[in-house]
């Protein structure tokens, strides 16, 4: 076994970690290993890089780690598959890519907790801005020169012109920008695609930087355990390329596995509750009972519908139809393996007691699963449209335990979908609200008829036991060693450590407090710039003075000034 010694060890070279990597070896004094248990992202692998083929590395054990659940008591008992990056980018290589913030509200929420006064909305935009560059163009809102490229969806279907119609007719706003002044509403997409190809954390965050002398990229280097010296990590032992163990020395160690993989190697490495870890024979470093708990994530379902004309991208499935899609994207980064085809969608209330959005919208000019099975009444290749929907504030809360000293084993994982009366409540809700913008007259001319979930799920308890059927992860999972200062918090909200050791943080999706209401990707990466500053000492960016939508305070639906607000709305206003 080899030992080397580095200022920092990040271990996962995933989304966080890549951003890690990028920002903390800017200093050429600071030497830095990133370890990658996944292999490399390479740039020639058309499973990565050509957005519409993203369905083809979930379930793919060269790219997934493909973990599940134990059996969802209140669904029935089954298993629900989560998708898990298992290369470099992490899951940003394999992900929808789709680039939501989340709520203003959401990190006002997450400052409300004692000691995360530095989390609102208004100290976190500078993050947000300076890792971004929307290419729809830059604002108060938005930046124009970082690393993560942002191409806005064309949404040029017309299924699309029929949706963004459909939800005025029902109510709802359009507004210009879901990570703008105001997210309430309904507008094209942002995506992590720039001229035709997928920009991974990695694409942005590390190949510029991977000639530094003082970063070291291990990629097939898979962490079991966390080394300590009293209560201060002093190094990581991996696996590397399966056969070869490895010992390294760092000056810090920080955790950027994700909101599965970091607790498990909490737990593995003696940082957890006691009476689990004593119970599998694991020396206790220090009690720490929030690790793994608080577990949060979305659960969707497809509200799917034939389409009487053809107008939708079913064609590009038939297996005549893909050479010649490879062909363009190959040679020319064009057509529709260009497209991650989540174009557009939304945020919306499912009533009038909530606070802001807790529904979020995606809508596909295409009938499909993400395992490229179609519904019932379509044959493969026919023309449909969907919508997927789900609660984005779920007060349920699960968690992640390890159940053996293996860490090849997979971790005990379980979310308690559906196990509180709000939750149900609020999918019901989701439901109805799907069905009533489908149902408008800007579908008429395309409308086929709901083919899933159907005419015959109509009553809350059928559509709850649907839901319970059919329901799929969004693939969100987060909040499982929350940042805070109560008896339940794991990591410090001022300096990213592992509250009772030293040197030792976690950076990802882990250390929410609780889960925003979008794809969490943005907010993984805004964490991780924020984060950057503290571990390096250098001063955190001051928080700034824009304004922002928030319904309950009668803001105006557009930015001040705007004449638009002059203007009676059709939408909710407030």
């Amino acid at each position: 076994m080899s030992t080397d010694q580095y200022d920092i060890v990040i271990v996962g070279g995933g989304s966080a970690g890549c951003a890690l990597a990028n920002r903390l070896s800017t200093d050429p004094g600071t030497s830095v290993l990133l370890l990658e248990a996944g292999r490399t992202d390479y740039r020639f692998d058309p499973f990565i890089n050509m957005p519409a083929a993203l369905p083809i590395p979930i379930g793919n054990s060269l790219y997934d780690w493909k973990y599940e659940t134990d059996p969802e008591p209140h669904m029935g008992g089954r298993r629900v598959f989560h998708a898990r990056g298992k290369v470099l980018g992490g899951s940003s290589s394999i992900n929808g890519m789709i680039f939501q913030r989340g709520n203003p509200m959401d990190f006002n929420r997450w400052a409300s907790d004692p000691g995360m006064e530095t989390w609102d909305y208004l100290h976190c935009l500078p993050y947000f801005k300076r890792m971004e560059t929307c290419l729809a163009g830059a604002d108060l809102w938005r930046g124009g020169s970082g690393p993560l490229k942002l191409e806005r969806g064309p949404g040029t279907n017309p299924l699309f012109g029929a949706f963004f119609e459909a939800v005025q007719q029902a109510g709802y706003p359009l507004t210009d920008d879901v990570n703008g002044y105001r997210q309430e509403g309904f507008a094209k997409f942002d995506r992590n695609i720039y001229r035709g190809r997928r920009w991974s954390a990695a694409r942005a965050y590390l190949d510029p930087v991977k000639s530094r002398k003082n970063l070291t990229i291990e990629t097939l280097a898979f962490a079991t355990r966390i080394n300590f010296e009293g209560k201060r990590a002093v190094g990581v032992d991996y696996v590397r390329g399966g056969r070869l163990s490895r010992s390294v020395r760092a000056g810090e160690v920080i955790l950027c596995g994700g909101a599965i993989n970091s607790p498990q190697l909490l737990q593995l490495s003696g940082v957890g509750d006691e009476s689990l870890l004593r119970g599998l024979g694991i020396d206790v470093v220090h009690h720490s009972p929030g690790v793994g708990e608080n577990l949060q994530d979305h659960l969707e379902v497809y509200i799917q519908h034939a389409a009487l004309q053809p107008v939708s991208i079913a064609p590009g499935l038939r297996m005549r139809a893909r050479p010649k899609i490879a062909f363009q994207w190959l040679f020319g980064h064009g057509g529709l393996g260009a497209s991650n085809h989540f174009e557009g969608g939304g945020f919306a209330r499912s009533n009038d007691e909530v606070d802001w959005p807790n529904l979020m919208f995606h809508f596909l000019p295409v009938a499909i699963r993400y395992d490229g099975s179609q519904p019932e009444g379509l044959k493969t290749g026919e023309h449909g449209y969907q919508v997927h929907i789900g609660p984005m504030y779920a007060d349920t809360r699960g968690w992640v335990r390890i159940n053996s000293t293996d860490p090849r084993v997979h971790p005990s994982l379980r979310f308690n979908y559906l196990s509180t009366p709000t939750d149900r409540k609020e999918w019901v809700e989701a439901i109805r609200v799907a069905r009533h913008i489908l149902g408008q007259p800007a579908f008429a001319p395309f409308n086929g008829g709901e083919v899933s979930p159907g005419p015959g799920v109509e009553t809350d308890q059928e559509i709850l036991d649907w839901v319970a059927a059919d329901a799929e992860t969004a693939l969100h999972p987060s909040c499982s060693a929350k940042m805070g200062v109560d008896e339940m918090s794991v990591v410090d909200p001022l300096t990213m450590k592992v509250h009772g050791t030293e040197g030792l943080r976690v950076v990802d999706a882990s250390v929410f407090p609780y889960v925003t209401n979008g794809n969490i990707y943005a907010p993984v990466m805004m964490v991780a710039e924020k984060a950057a500053d503290l571990i390096a000492g250098n001063t955190p960016l001051e928080a700034v003075e824009v304004p922002y939508y928030r319904y309950r305070d009668h803001t105006p639906l557009y930015p001040p000034g705007d004449p638009r607000n002059l203007t009676p709305s059709r939408g909710l206003e407030g």
